[in-house]
């Protein structure tokens, strides 16, 4: 039996198998290009000076990549727990996220270390929002206040109520 009759039961099997008959043919310029990604050039290996994590769905590194600060710390330990997991589950990219968020607390310790404080109005992009999307700063603010203002409140409730079981 060949492939066409094994799974003629599937709707649209093969619509694509006879080039007379391209699915895409009215929006699609065809080039020719589709088929030369089959004769592709690996390029030549980026030299791997620093700890490069990757996938372990991969034999090795891809040919080029960026060239990050190598993973460091509490965060960087939690990077490479991460990628002893398949990129498809919670195990990867649960950890990602928590090493980033790790990554930043140990980046502003390190800010605090070299003496410099962090500018969290910039760092955060506040400058460019007030720019450019000034109205919704001026919620976000609103929105900070009235909630800080509640808990002042609520606080300060409690201890009234506190005060006056006392006397």
């Amino acid at each position: 039996m060949e492939n066409a009759e094994l799974f003629a039961h599937i709707k649209g099997w093969g619509v694509d198998a006879d080039p007379a008959n391209e699915p895409t043919y009215p929006m699609k310029k065809y080039t020719g290009d589709d088929h030369k990604r089959l004769n592709y050039e690996r390029p030549t290996q980026q030299a791997v000076d620093v700890e490069v994590l990757h996938s372990n769905e991969r034999p090795g590194v891809t040919a080029v990549f960026g060239t990050p600060n190598p993973p460091t710390g509490i965060s960087g330990a939690i990077r490479r727990y991460a990628f002893r997991y398949s990129e498809g589950s919670f195990a990867h990219w649960l950890p990602l996220l928590l090493a980033d968020r790790v990554q930043m607390v140990e980046e502003v310790v390190n800010d605090f270390k070299k003496g410099t404080p962090p500018n969290l109005f910039r760092e955060k992009g506040y400058a460019a929002e007030w720019k450019y999307n000034r109205p919704a700063v001026i919620k976000k603010g609103l929105i900070a206040a009235a909630v800080g203002l509640l808990v002042i409140a609520a606080i300060s409730h409690k201890k009234r109520k506190r005060m006056a079981m006392v006397e």
